[in-house]
């Protein structure tokens, strides 16, 4: 039997003469189930280009919707090679598509900002719009 200290901040502090070893093990088992219960959050990444055809642009779009309607985040990345870094508006209307396509099921965290030849955009599961 060991002189335990339960709560050290309470006043007084609380101590109790137990088992030292039973006392750890039933912390870790509070601690284990409380991991259990938490949700991992997850973030997937859809690629896109300035040219994404339309059918390419519909398949992307319905993978998007998969992973928000899943509860995951979704980094929506859209890559310039070259020359099309002069008709970066290109860009800028794809990603205003995706946000339109994401309506009712995901809103928009961060709006889409360049970084060096690449614009990203996150997007989350609406929290309305979850069925679970």
């Amino acid at each position: 039997m060991d002189l335990v200290e339960i709560s050290p901040n309470a006043k007084p502090p609380v101590a109790k003469i137990i088992d030292y070893g039973k006392y750890r093990y039933e912390q870790q088992k509070k601690a284990s189930e409380a991991k259990k219960k938490q949700k991992v959050i997850e973030i997937k990444e859809v690629k896109f280009r300035p040219n994404t055809d339309e059918n390419d642009f519909n398949i992307k779009m319905r993978n998007v919707r998969k992973f928000l309607e899943q509860g995951n985040k979704v980094k929506i990345t859209l890559r310039f090679r070259g020359r099309e870094m002069a008709h970066q508006e290109l860009g800028m209307e794809i990603m205003n598509r995706v946000e339109k396509g994401i309506e009712g099921i995901g809103k928009v965290d961060s709006k889409p900002n360049m970084e060096g030849r690449q614009a990203t955009m996150m997007l989350s599961p609406d929290n309305n719009s979850e069925n679970k």
